[in-house]
């Protein structure tokens, strides 16, 4: 088999709800299925993942011994071959037949060493909470008043709250980066140019923002928000999301006090923490930002944006305390991880 030209990485732990679906819109792209290989790291999945992979013509599947999302991105990276590397989730769903050609076209400037959709699809038939991150542009609220985003969100009606310089050529915006102006670009639906990995750190674990923010340190500062989306099935219920803040809070926590992260965390505003606790505290402030998104995204996932937010700052405010205190910190464990859940749980 002749080298492929591009690479999509899905890493997998008991993804059978959701990696059908997944796989079905990779395979349904207009690019000649030659072009392109499907390379998935599993980290041991006891559902029937493997076997939907294999059932769909998955071209490798490697595993992925260290269990994390961000291990299993390096495992499946190491054992692909395209010239462009793919980052797709297992919860991703490309949204039409053309995304790939789309995503592929900047590449054309030999500047741009990424790509990036620019925002979220939010489909009608999603569960709300659901479509409330698709609207949102985001995971994590905090990341709303920090002013560090990079999807497109309907409470702001930008992209991202930074001062990026960008250019508009049509089918996408070709942005200049510096380490004071770096969204949190790299996931979902992320692709890079595989002579990029040479200049950054990425093996046993690719951290996506400590990835481009090495990468931007090392010069390479041109990056493209290609005009469309990608679907993300990130949680279905509010317990779903609890769960995957404690996860986010502690895994970082815990690789943060290994040394094994880079991103400068410590210079987002903490101005925007403070008026982040205080306008959950207050409530009205986060009525106000859901009427502000609601008026330009009518949509009844909105009501998410409460609970989400008082989840989210109980859940950090409690890992923040731990930290505080001097208590060990330890990744959660994958074992059993999704499985028995609801599709994007």
């Amino acid at each position: 088999m002749p080298p492929v030209s591009i690479s999509f990485v899905i890493p997998t732990l008991n993804s059978a709800q959701t990696l059908e679906a997944c796989l079905a819109s990779i395979l349904a792209q207009r690019a000649p299925r030659e072009t392109y290989e499907i390379v998935i790291a599993d980290a041991g999945s006891s559902d029937d993942t493997r076997v939907i992979a294999r059932r769909l013509g998955v071209d490798t599947i490697v595993e992925n011994l260290l269990k994390t999302g961000e291990a299993g991105k390096a495992a499946g990276i190491k054992a692909s071959s395209g010239e462009l590397i793919a980052l797709v989730d297992s919860d991703n769903i490309l949204p039409d037949a053309a995304w790939l050609e789309r995503m592929t076209a900047p590449f054309r400037d030999r500047d741009i060493v990424a790509c990036e959709p620019l925002e979220y699809t939010a489909r009608r038939g999603d569960p709300a909470l659901t479509r409330y991150f698709a609207l949102l542009g985001m995971n994590d609220p905090l990341c709303l008043f920090v002013g560090n985003y990079d999807r497109r969100c309907a409470v702001t009606g930008r992209w991202t709250g930074l001062a990026v310089h960008q250019q508009d050529l049509g089918g996408y915006l070709k942005l200049t980066l510096t380490e004071e102006t770096l969204p949190t670009i790299g996931a979902n639906g992320f692709v890079f140019r595989r002579s990029l990995l040479s200049h950054v750190a990425w093996d046993p674990y690719f951290f996506d923002i400590d990835v481009m923010h090495q990468a931007v340190r090392a010069g390479f500062r041109h990056v493209a928000k290609v005009k469309t989306g990608i679907v993300h099935l990130y949680c279905a219920s509010l317990s779903a999301f609890a769960r995957k803040q404690r996860r986010r809070i502690r895994d970082f926590l815990f690789f943060a006090q290994e040394k094994q992260r880079t991103y400068p965390w410590n210079r987002q505003k903490k101005a925007g923490i403070v008026r982040f606790v205080l306008a959950t505290a207050l409530i009205l402030p986060l009525v106000w930002q859901a009427l502000a998104g609601c008026r330009r995204r009518p949509d009844r996932a909105w009501l998410y944006h409460l609970p989400v937010c008082w989840i989210t700052l109980w859940i950090y405010g409690i890992g923040a305390l731990r930290k505080t205190l001097g208590l060990p910190q330890a990744p959660v464990a994958r074992h059993g991880w999704q499985k028995g859940r609801s599709a994007n749980a």
